[in-house]
C-alpha cells in the first residue's frame, strides 16, 4: 500500500547531504582543516534546520518529554557546549553570554521515570538564541582556520574539542528529532528537507536465522582513525557462542500480536522495573501508536498516518523485554535481547564495508534516504538477508554499558560516560535513520536509562548462554576517587573528617527546633548530606557533577563504595567503605540526591531550616548572585552555614566576580568583610567564624592541607 503524500516530495530522499566522520589519522593538513570545516558546517546548519520543524516560535518552549526540558534548550545547549568545552579545554578564556550559558549547560538524565523536571527557568527569546549561535558559529569557524593542526589526532590536541563539539550535535540532532516527534501534531510541520518514507507494504514473516560463533574485539585503541568518545577506547575480546537471530527487527505488524494478546495488560510478562513504568504510564501500547475509531495511525516525526505495519517499532528497553518474554513463552524457546558483543558478532557475519569508508549507504541511516523509518525488508545484510543490520531504528541490547579495560575519562568531558556505568543505562546499537557521524561507526557505544525513548526498537535472539550483567563495581576516576577517600576513607595527620567535623561545629549552634528540612549544595559524593541526616528529618543534596552524585546515590543503593586511590606511579590501592559504618539506620531515606547547579537552582528548592554550602562559593560564578538568591529559600529563624579556604581563582570565577583577596580602592577586602554585608541585611552571625582544617591524599606521599573558615548566620524572623 501506499501513505499519503503530504509532503509532495517528488523523490524519497532527504536533500540534506550529510558529510561522513572524517578520519583523524591521516592525510594533508589543510585539506583535513577544510574537511572538519565541512563537517562542522553541516551539522551546526543541519541542527538548524530540523528546528524550522516547528510550526512557529512558541513551540519552542513547548516541553514534549516531562523528563526533558522544552526545545528551547535544546536548541541553545549544542552552542553553548562548544564555548564550555573550549574555556574548560583553555583554548579560549571568555564567554559569549552567561546567561545563556549557564542555563544551557546541564541537561537532563533523571534518576527515575518518574522523576518529573519542575525547573523554573527564565528562557530567552528564540532571536537571542539565534543571535547567540550565529556568534557561536563565527568563533568555532575562526578557530578552525587558526588552531594548530597535527595528524594523527590526540585527545589531548585542541581540534579534538572541535570533533567533540560537532559530534555532540549530532547526537542531539538525533534527539532532538525524537523530541519534535513527540510534540502535538499542530505544534509541528512537514519540510521538503525532511521527507518520510512513503510506502508501506505486505509484511514479511519474521524467522530466526544462525549466526556462527566467533571472537568478538571491541575498543579503539590510539591513534584511533575516527573521532570517538571515552566509553569507546579500551579492550575487551569475548568468545560469543553460536545463536539464532531474527531476520528482521520486530515490525509493527509483528509487535501488535503482543498487544492483541493483552501483553500490556498481563504483569508476567514484565520485570518489575518494567510494570512499574507500564503502571506509572498506564501504557497500552508503543507512544507512537494512535487509535482513533478502531483505526490504528502511526505519529511520523511531523505527520500522522495510517499505521505502516512493515515498518519496524518504536519501543523503550522495559517494552521490548516484555515482548521478548511472551514471546518466549508462545514458542517454548529461550528468546530474549541480544547482548552488546552478539550484535557485534552479526555485524562481522554480515557486513563487508565499514563507515566512513562504504562506497553507497547500506541502509536507511546517515540521513540518507528518508527522515522516518521504512520497511523492515527493504535494507538487507549478508548472504541470509539479514534486515537493518544497522539503520532504521536503534536495537536495545541486554547489556548495560560499561567501560572497556583501560577506559580513562576525557577530561574535557568528565559527564559523558561514568553516570551511566550504573547497571541502569543499556547500550543500542546499530543506529537509526537520523544517526550520522559518530553515531554510524561500529565502535559507537551509546547507552539510555531503560524507560527513555529513542528512535529505538529491537530484534530477538534465541540463545541458551545466560548474560552476564556484572559491569565494574570500583570508581576509577582519579578525581572521584580522591574525594571519595576524602568523604569515606582514613583520616591522615590526625586531621578529622572534614564533613563531619563541619557538621559537628554547627549543630551546638543551631536551634534543634530548626531541625526539620535541611538543603547540601555543593555535596560531592554525599557524607556531609549523611551527617545532616543525623539531625535533620529531610535532606536535599545537591551537586553540579552527576558523576559526585551517582556515587552517593550508589551507596545508598547498594550500601558501599569502592575505588582505586593512586599510590605511586601507575601502582594503585583499592578502597572500599560500607554505609552500614555510618550507623544511620533508617535516616538514610531521609536524604534526596540529585544534580543541580547552585546558582539556578529548581523552584522546588525552598523553605529550608538550614542551607549548608561546604566549600562552595569560591568555585561559583557567580558568588554574589547565589548569596542574594539564597537567602530566599531559607525560613525566618533558619541557618546558612559556609564553609570555605577563599582560593578564589579565575578558572572557577572570573576575577570581577571574587567576593574578597581583593584590594578595593587601595584597601585590602576579605572574603570575610564581604560576606558580612552582603548577610547583614537579613542575617546575624550566631557564632565566631571557625577554622576547620582537612587534608586531601593525592598519592601515598603527597596531601594537601588547607583551612577552611566556617561561618553561621541566622536569617531575621
Amino acid at each position: 500500500m501506499t501513505l499519503p503524500d503530504n509532503n509532495k516530495n517528488p523523490q524519497n530522499l532527504s536533500t540534506l547531504k550529510m558529510t561522513r566522520t572524517p578520519h583523524l589519522d591521516q592525510g594533508c593538513v589543510e585539506a583535513k582543516r577544510a574537511e572538519i570545516k565541512a563537517h562542522f558546517i553541516n551539522g551546526y546548519e543541519t541542527y538548524e534546520d530540523l528546528f524550522k520543524c516547528l510550526a512557529d516560535d512558541s513551540c519552542f518552549y513547548a516541553q514534549p518529554e516531562p523528563l526533558r526540558h522544552p526545545l528551547i534548550f535544546y536548541y541553545a545547549h549544542t552552542a553553548v557546549f562548544f564555548v564550555n568545552k573550549l574555556k574548560v579545554a583553555k583554548i579560549i578564556d571568555n564567554s559569549i553570554d552567561e546567561s545563556i550559558e549557564s542555563m544551557m549547560a546541564i541537561g537532563v538524565d533523571e534518576m527515575s521515570w518518574d522523576d518529573l523536571n519542575e525547573a523554573n527557568y527564565d528562557w530567552p527569546e528564540v532571536t537571542a538564541v539565534q543571535a547567540y549561535r550565529d556568534q557561536v558559529k563565527a568563533l568555532v569557524l575562526s578557530l578552525i582556520d587558526t588552531l594548530p593542526l597535527t595528524l594523527p589526532m590526540q585527545w589531548e590536541d585542541p581540534f579534538w574539542i572541535i570533533m567533540m563539539g560537532t559530534e555532540h550535535e549530532r547526537i542531539h540532532l538525533e534527539t532532538s528529532a525524537v523530541l519534535i516527534r513527540q510534540l502535538d501534531i499542530t505544534q509541528v510541520r512537514n519540510r521538503p528537507s525532511w521527507p518520510r518514507h512513503q510506502s508501506d507494504h505486505d509484511v514479511v514473516v519474521n524467522r530466526l536465522l544462525p549466526v556462527p560463533a566467533g571472537t568478538v574485539v571491541q575498543g579503539k585503541q590510539w591513534p584511533g582513525k575516527t573521532y570517538g568518545w571515552d566509553n569507546e577506547y579500551g579492550h575487551q575480546q569475548s568468545e560469543v557462542s553460536g545463536f539464532k537471530a531474527s531476520q528482521y527487527l520486530v515490525s509493527n505488524h509483528e509487535f501488535k500480536q503482543f498487544v492483541d494478546d493483552g501483553g500490556y495488560q498481563d504483569q508476567k510478562w514484565w520485570t518489575e522495573e518494567g510494570w512499574l513504568w507500564r503502571e506509572y504510564q498506564q501504557a497500552s501500547h508503543p507512544i507512537f501508536w494512535l487509535k482513533r475509531q478502531d483505526q490504528w495511525y502511526y505519529r511520523s516525526m511531523t505527520e500522522e498516518l495510517p499505521m505502516p505495519w512493515s515498518w519496524p517499532v518504536d519501543v523503550n528497553y522495559l517494552e521490548a523485554k516484555a515482548f521478548c518474554n511472551w514471546l518466549a513463552a508462545r514458542n517454548g524457546k529461550a528468546i530474549r535481547l541480544p547482548t552488546e558483543a552478539e550484535w557485534y558478532r552479526l555485524y562481522d557475519h554480515t557486513m563487508t564495508e565499514h563507515y566512513p569508508n562504504w562506497s553507497q549507504t547500506p541502509g536507511n541511516i546517515d540521513l540518507t534516504y528518508a527522515a522516518s523509518s521504512v520497511p523492515v525488508d527493504r535494507f538487507t545484510f549478508g548472504e541470509q538477508g539479514f534486515g537493518d543490520v544497522i539503520g532504521n531504528v536503534w536495537q536495545w541490547t541486554e547489556s548495560a554499558i560499561d567501560g572497556f579495560d583501560g577506559f580513562k575519562v576525557h577530561p574535557a568531558y568528565d559527564d559523558f560516560s561514568v553516570p551511566t556505568f550504573d547497571g541502569q543505562h543499556n547500550l543500542i546499537k546499530g543506529g537509526s535513520w537520523a544517526s550520522t557521524g559518530n553515531e554510524v561507526l561500529k565502535s559507537a557505544r551509546y547507552a539510555f536509562r531503560r524507560h527513555f525513548f529513542q528512535h529505538a526498537g529491537f530484534r530477538y535472539v534465541e540463545s541458551e548462554q545466560t548474560v552476564d550483567q556484572t559491569f565494574n563495581t570500583y570508581e576509577t576516576d582519579e578525581l572521584i576517587s580522591q574525594y571519595l577517600e576524602f568523604h569515606y576513607g582514613k583520616t591522615y595527620f590526625s586531621v578529622p573528617n572534614f564533613p563531619k567535623a563541619c557538621i559537628e561545629a554547627l549543630i551546638p549552634h543551631v536551634d534543634p527546633q530548626m531541625n526539620g528540612k535541611a538543603l547540601d549544595l555543593g555535596c560531592a559524593v554525599g557524607r556531609s548530606a549523611f551527617e545532616l541526616a543525623r539531625y535533620y528529618d529531610h535532606v536535599d543534596a545537591l551537586d553540579f557533577s552527576t558523576r559526585f552524585i551517582r556515587n552517593a546515590i550508589n551507596l545508598v543503593e547498594h550500601g558501599e563504595v569502592k575505588y582505586l586511590i593512586p599510590t605511586e606511579g601507575e601502582i594503585t590501592e583499592l578502597k572500599s567503605f560500607q554505609l552500614a559504618d555510618l550507623d544511620l539506620g533508617d535516616k538514610i531515606h531521609n536524604i534526596d540526591f540529585a544534580q543541580g547547579d547552585a546558582c539556578n537552582l529548581k523552584e522546588k528548592y525552598d523553605d529550608y531550616d538550614l542551607i549548608f554550602a561546604g566549600n562552595l562559593i569560591d568555585r561559583l560564578y557567580q558568588p554574589k548572585q547565589f548569596l542574594l538568591s539564597i537567602q530566599e529559600r531559607i525560613k525566618p529563624g533558619g541557618y546558612l552555614v559556609l564553609t570555605s579556604p577563599y582560593t578564589w581563582l579565575e578558572e572557577f570565577t572570573e576575577k570581577h566576580n571574587w567576593l574578597g583577596g581583593l584590594k578595593v580602592n587601595g584597601e585590602n577586602v576579605t572574603t570575610l568583610d564581604a560576606l558580612k554585608t552582603l548577610l547583614k541585611p537579613s542575617f546575624d552571625m550566631v557564632a565566631m567564624p571557625m577554622d576547620v582544617p582537612f587534608v586531601i591524599r593525592e598519592t601515598a606521599r603527597k596531601h594537601q592541607h588547607t583551612i577552611a573558615q566556617l561561618t553561621i548566620w541566622k536569617k531575621h524572623r
